[in-house]
């Protein structure tokens, strides 16, 4: 069993944005309609309000692109922490302890579960990001390594050894491809 770098639920929510940020970054959009955007948020379990509306979706897909752009940025701490605090003052994120039948353990929500969708997930993913920046793990942001790929990882190894994404078999590839090359040049 593996130790957790950071608590379950920023962990949870660092895994949802990198889910998210892929969503469109490997086989095509894949926040087409609300079906998608339903078995996503399932997936992770966001819980409050959802509206089901193409208003909705769109916000979500621009929550997704500011997501990205941090993956982008997080070789630059400065840039990085401005982006995440743009974000976290964009959603009002205003933290609050809270507990549900679906994760019994004391956790924090940034948002009502009144507010739309998108800002809720935005403060929370912009929390889990701060959580990452303020213990000095920005380098735990990575683009995969796969010359052919542009699916962002979360590195939570313990050694933050991980190039590859999960989203594209890549590192199976790019193994396959340096022992087939290994394989031609003996």
């Amino acid at each position: 069993m593996s130790q957790m770098l950071f608590t379950y639920d920023t962990e949870l929510t660092l895994r949802a944005a990198m889910v998210l940020v892929n969503t469109d970054r490997v086989e095509g959009e894949q926040l087409a309609d609300q079906s998608d955007l339903s078995a996503y948020l399932d997936d992770f379990g966001w819980t409050g309000r959802r509206d089901r509306d193409d208003a909705e979706l769109k916000a979500v897909r621009a929550l997704r692109t500011r997501l990205g752009e941090i993956w982008t940025v997080a070789d630059d701490e400065e840039e990085a922490v401005r982006r995440v605090n743009a974000l976290l003052s964009d959603t009002k994120a205003a933290p609050w302890l809270t507990r549900h039948k679906e994760m019994p353990e004391w956790h924090l929500h940034l948002a009502s579960v009144d507010d739309p969708l998108a800002q809720r997930m935005g403060a929370e993913m912009a929390m889990a990001l701060a959580d990452l920046i303020r213990g000095g793990e920005l380098r735990r942001l990575k683009i995969c390594a796969a010359p052919d790929c542009e699916a962002v990882l979360t590195d939570l190894s313990r050694n933050r050894s991980r190039i590859f994404c999960d989203t594209g078999n890549c590192g199976n590839r790019q193994h396959v491809a340096a022992y087939r090359q290994r394989q031609r040049e003996d």
